[in-house]
């Protein structure tokens, strides 16, 4: 009876495993752009604090290996991915919050660790958007520092959120 058992369990295992190799693994970090200069305009640049922020971000970022960087063309965004970008050979790829398909932007990126930079009240939509739920609100204006993790097995999102201020 334990070898009936035992082979039913070595066979579900073979089985579970065959089927994981199969399914390609999309991982998705988001980020929020740093800490933004606060003068008159809609495209500030970064304050000293936010560009240690994002060399802090490439530091954070170091051993995990992009194939591909996203960031809003505002000049506070992607001056946050930049040092990520550079240490990593990445060229950043600009993308529009309002008029991107997250359907599209799934499949387009499947199988792949993909770096994601937008701001307070777009990254939180993008995650919902990649998970499928309307779990995430705005980050508050004096947080910079959450880095939303998404992982897509399949037809399974995980997600998680670390707050790294």
């Amino acid at each position: 009876m334990k070898t009936k058992h035992w082979l039913l369990i070595t066979l579900l295992s073979i089985g579970f495993n065959l089927f994981a190799q199969d399914q390609a693994v999309s991982t998705y970090y988001l980020i929020r752009h740093a800490e933004k200069e606060k003068t008159v305009g809609s495209n500030p640049a970064l304050t000293e604090e936010g560009k240690a922020r994002a060399e802090k971000w490439a530091e954070i970022f170091r051993n995990i290996k992009f194939d591909e960087i996203y960031s809003t063309e505002f000049t506070r965004t992607w001056e946050t991915v930049k040092p990520t970008a550079e240490k990593q050979g990445l060229e950043i790829h600009p993308y529009d919050p309002v008029l991107i398909d997250a359907a599209k932007f799934k499949e387009d990126t499947k199988g792949k660790t993909i770096l994601i930079v937008g701001h307070s009240n777009t990254i939180p939509g993008f995650v919902n958007d990649l998970i499928g739920k309307d779990k995430y609100k705005d980050i508050e204006e004096s947080n910079n520092g959450n880095l939303y993790i998404v992982e897509i097995i399949g037809d399974i999102a995980t997600d998680k959120v670390l707050y790294l201020n």
